[in-house]
């Protein structure tokens, strides 16, 4: 009887997402500290905890959804998968002797990080969410291969034309295809024209801006605003569908009204 009371005690603790979240809380802020370079030894402690804490929480999961069930769920795979290749670092701090990479140590407390993703799926209605980002990114799949076919030539042209006049930002295909995107982001667009104008003879400095403006409106202005507005709209076909069934309703009743 107490065997059976503990473990009931202890499914409603490990499956209680508000102590998971504390404890996920608890491991940010902890390794937060470590990145900062403090290596105090209660708060690697702290540290090995919240792992040891995930790894129960994964058995006690497993127990109740079964092996198969839990690893068909997405976030479970990314979840098992990381306390799976944190466990190491336990072990890291419990025998600092043995020969432990320091690096493999150091990616390992890195791939922790993701687990803070686990946060988002406790947001109200974030599976929803995500399912309408899925609708936008294939609605814009058509918009996204033009986009990424201009990106394309206006890198391979600049590269070409630019290479000479500023390496710095042209002198590879690689660093043109940055330059590009960094204008589409609009922001500090006229630092590379300058920069190109500058390096470039007296009689093309203006058509070497014209150029660069040409880049900025047709992809940084009218490509970026196509691209958001389809994810906008896709975002709020939910709340476009309530507002249509309801008027549908609205519709219907005030149809019976009239009959009668």
């Amino acid at each position: 009887m107490g065997k059976n009371s503990g473990d009931v005690k202890m499914k409603k603790l490990f499956l209680n997402e508000r102590f998971i979240f504390a404890v996920i809380l608890m491991n940010a802020i902890v390794l937060f500290v470590q990145e900062t370079g403090v290596n105090l030894w209660w708060i690697n402690t702290l540290d090995a905890i919240c792992t040891i804490v995930f790894t129960i929480e994964m058995i006690v999961k497993q127990k109740c959804f079964g092996f198969k069930n839990y690893w068909q769920d997405g976030w479970n795979i990314m979840d098992g998968t990381l306390v799976i290749l944190s466990v190491p670092s336990i072990f890291a701090y419990l025998w600092p002797d043995m020969l432990f990479n320091l690096s493999f140590i150091l990616v390992l407390r890195l791939l922790r990080v993701f687990r803070f993703f686990r946060v988002f799926h406790l947001f109200p209605n974030f599976e929803g969410i995500v399912q309408n980002v899925k609708v936008a990114i294939r609605q814009c799949f058509s918009v996204f291969i033009g986009f990424g076919i201009l990106l394309v030539v206006f890198t391979l042209v600049s590269c070409a034309l630019f290479s000479q006049a500023a390496p710095e930002y042209f002198g590879t295909p690689l660093e043109s295809l940055y330059s590009i995107f960094k204008m589409c982001t609009i922001e500090g667009w006229y630092d590379i024209p300058d920069a190109v104008a500058s390096g470039s003879a007296y009689w093309a400095k203006w058509p070497v801006r014209l150029y660069f403006i040409s880049i900025l409106v047709s992809m940084g202005i009218i490509g970026m605003s196509i691209i958001n507005s389809i994810f906008v709209d896709a975002m709020v076909s939910d709340n476009n569908a309530d507002i249509i069934n309801k008027l549908n309703e609205l519709e219907k009743k005030i149809d019976q009204l009239n009959k009668e």
